[in-house]
């Protein structure tokens, strides 16, 4: 696949935030659910005036109820449209959508830019609290309620065994021709302010439902209920197990996106394009096709 823009198009690039309760996720579905893709899309249509649709490209496909403060997106402009409306896009951009949405930053994306494919990690936040007597309602719709007390230290004892490139099949939901094999850079989990717990989720890519799976498993440590070997051993067996709760997903938010100095974005593509495989206990080589 080819990352040169289309002749007569201009790469632009969208820095957004939403909250996810009320959308059926970021991808665009059949049936007239509610997305952030749809929702964005139509709106660039109206202040555009446009008859065609543009669609956008992510950096991270977020589920249902799943919130984002530093998404990221591109689309493919015709230039004439870009030269007439750059300089007021963001301004209607905030006056046609809707409130649980919202555009930071329109901007010609540098050469080789791809919202999906030159991204080299994606870093996430899962929120949880222990307080006996339940969620701030002010924060209810971003913090999971964990109905027991929760040992930090042992979870994150437990979260460094999972740190590094693995096969993570038995944390994800796996899909047809997919590779679950990724790279998790950081799991560390912090108490703040007000006794919430905050996970740091930090890859270079995931697979589906990886993080609310890895801290469906690290809760069970931290209550207790399983030792702090359990999820190491999980993901050495390589399959599902049912005692992997996926948490809910509106303690979830992706955070931010990591790119590459603009001069690396080609080769970066070309690098997260190719299919990963783990290297053969013994051979002494690296990994085939890491990306």
């Amino acid at each position: 696949m080819s990352d040169e823009v289309k002749p007569g198009f201009v790469r632009v690039r969208l820095d957004l935030s939403y909250d996810g309760k009320d959308f059926s996720g970021w991808a665009k579905q059949a049936g007239g659910r509610r997305t952030v893709q749809g929702d964005i899309e139509d709106a660039l249509r109206t202040v555009t005036r446009s008859k065609e649709t543009y669609e956008l490209t992510v950096a991270g496909r977020t589920d249902a109820g799943v919130h984002a403060r530093g998404q990221v997106a591109h689309v493919d402009l015709p230039e004439e449209l870009w030269a007439e409306h750059q300089d007021k896009l963001l301004r209607r951009l905030a006056g046609r959508l809707s409130h649980d949405v919202r555009i930071w930053k329109v901007a010609e994306a540098p050469a080789g830019f791809n919202a999906r494919f030159s991204a080299i990690w994606r870093r996430y936040a899962y929120r949880v609290t222990d307080n006996p007597g339940g969620v701030d309602p002010l924060l209810r719709g971003h913090v999971l309620w964990h109905d027991w007390p929760l040992d930090m230290d042992a979870m994150n004892a437990a979260a460094e065994r999972l740190v590094g490139e693995h096969d993570f099949a038995a944390y994800c939901k796996k899909r047809e021709g997919a590779t679950t094999i990724r790279t998790l850079q950081e799991l560390r989990w912090e108490r703040r302010p007000g006794g919430i717990l905050e996970a740091t989720v930090k890859a270079d890519a995931f697979c589906h439902n990886m993080v609310r799976s890895l801290v469906g498993a690290l809760l069970f440590v931290g209550d207790g209920h399983r030792p702090v070997e359990w999820p190491g051993k999980v993901l050495a067996a390589g399959v599902r197990d049912s005692a992997v709760h996926v948490v809910r997903p509106h303690g979830l938010t992706l955070e931010e996106v990591g790119y590459p100095a603009d001069e690396l974005l080609a080769a970066r593509n070309v690098e997260a394009r190719n299919k990963r495989t783990l290297p053969v206990a013994g051979s002494g080589g690296g990994c085939g096709g890491c990306g």
